[in-house]
């Protein structure tokens, strides 16, 4: 088989390009091993939030008399398997509606897992396939740490990744989770809302290390207020006969049923080395088009290990084929949006305080709480806030938020940074009342000197 473009993987990053490929023209061969959709769409970004979803449901029935709504609180009960079976139709509608999209755009899909011949050519099964330009989009698995009786503790279902925990039956009693990073902290949501006990544990000082700090200081404070324990400093030295901790205090056992690895992502390009790529201790290295080494072949999303975030690979995807197509333009990694879903959520894009103040970068910050906002209040939301922070021509340089939907209000904050934004251009802009996106406004208007509702 021939092609103009072969892409290696058909999760968020493959996809969209394989589609935006073949609708320029070219005869587009997209490899899949396993599931359309990748990691995102079968075990991580839309499964994770169906759960979360039905957490929040089953949290607010709880407390559903704060609403003025009574119910007997004896016959609410979670029903995980009936969550589980809901996430799987979301997942099966989701992945069968990106291989229409494919069929739609005359992308051919073979399925197997491929390995390199030399750097134009891949095999799958005994199928060769022959590319002017191949783009490797084979994504991350997760790292599994070598602590002690961790193999036996995920043989046995002790211990488990997010793909195994996604299928779970029963809610634990005691989850345990090692990794203080964004998928240890949403799955922390989760099951700490369907009643179990949950201890995270993180080998750093800190969790969330890309959060800004006022955020995760606020955020960290409401989860341990809400019941989960956050031990950082502390590692994970062996999973027999309890999860055993090394502090620095000292040694600690944990008693616990199941135990979730979160502790990162390694890049997938074992069999792909023929290509002629370098990497990097993060994965892949490309140049602002998506290149390699090798300037017929191209690296996107999680196998290059620098935003392992869905709509990254996506944009990289098609950033690479635009390069592809004679439609350059760089990829620019300062203005990504990202969100972290728990309750509440975290939304953030550009600088932080730490960084703009380590850049040398004269700015400013304001922040207006959730609890002086009506619509906030009015559903009984209080903790949480908008921070902005803006150089010296009171431009735009970071937005974060904690709030309910701050994955989704940050997108206003994405579009006006591509545009460059000041805080008067924000002001400018009329704020549909009551809305949460007027605490944006507010903010806006803080960072004059001016705030008008605190």
């Amino acid at each position: 088989m021939k092609a103009d473009v072969l892409i290696i993987g058909g999760g968020p990053g493959g996809y969209v390009a394989a589609i935006k490929a073949a609708q320029r023209g070219l005869k587009t061969v997209l490899v899949e091993k396993e599931t359309l959709g990748g990691v995102c769409l079968n075990w991580g970004c839309i499964p994770t939030k169906t759960m979360l979803k039905s957490a929040k449901v089953y949290l607010q029935t709880l407390h559903a008399s704060t609403y003025g709504v009574i119910v007997d609180k004896d016959s609410v009960k979670p029903d995980l398997p009936t969550m589980i079976r809901k996430k799987n139709g979301v997942v099966r509608k989701l992945t069968s509606g990106v291989k229409y999209l494919l069929e739609k755009n005359n992308v051919t899909v073979v399925y197997g897992t491929a390995t390199a011949v030399n750097e134009n050519t891949i095999k799958v099964g005994d199928e060769e396939i022959t590319a002017t330009s191949i783009l490797i989009a084979t994504g991350a698995s997760v790292f599994i740490p070598p602590i002690v009786g961790i193999q036996e503790a995920l043989s046995s279902g002790l211990a488990m990744t997010a793909k195994e925990l996604l299928d779970l039956q029963d809610i634990p009693n005691h989850l345990v989770i090692v990794g203080g990073g964004v998928i240890g902290f949403e799955f922390a949501t989760v099951f700490q809302a369907l009643g179990s006990k949950v201890t995270v544990v993180e080998m750093l000082p800190e969790v969330l290390t890309p959060v800004d700090q006022e955020v995760k200081e606020a955020f960290i404070q409401k989860i341990k207020k809400d019941g989960i324990e956050v031990l950082t400093n502390t590692s994970v030295t062996s999973l027999n006969n309890g999860v055993h901790l090394k502090t620095t205090e000292g040694e600690q056992v944990l008693e616990a049923d199941r135990v979730l690895i979160a502790t990162g992502m390694k890049p997938n390009i074992k069999g792909l080395e023929a290509l002629g790529f370098n990497t990097n201790q993060f994965g892949i290295e490309t140049n602002e088009f998506m290149q390699t080494k090798n300037p017929n072949v191209y690296a996107i999303g999680d196998v290059t290990g620098q935003y392992m975030l869905a709509h990254v690979a996506s944009k990289e995807g098609l950033v690479a084929i635009d390069h592809i197509t004679n439609h350059a333009h760089p990829m620019d990694y300062t203005k990504i949006p990202s969100g972290i879903y728990t309750f509440p959520e975290i939304g953030m894009i550009g600088l932080t305080e730490a960084q703009a103040k380590a850049s040398g970068i004269k700015y400013n910050t304001f922040s207006f709480p959730l609890s002086a906002n009506g619509k906030a209040l009015g559903e009984q939301e209080r903790e949480g806030f908008v921070k902005l922070i803006s150089d010296e021509h009171q431009k735009i340089i970071g937005v974060h938020i904690l709030s309910p939907i701050a994955t989704e209000l940050i997108t206003q904050s994405s579009v006006g940074m591509y545009f460059n934004m000041t805080a008067n251009d924000l002001i400018q802009a009329i704020h549909p009342h009551p809305t949460y996106s007027e605490m944006i406004h507010e903010a806006a208007h803080g960072l004059t000197g001016f705030p008008i509702h605190i």
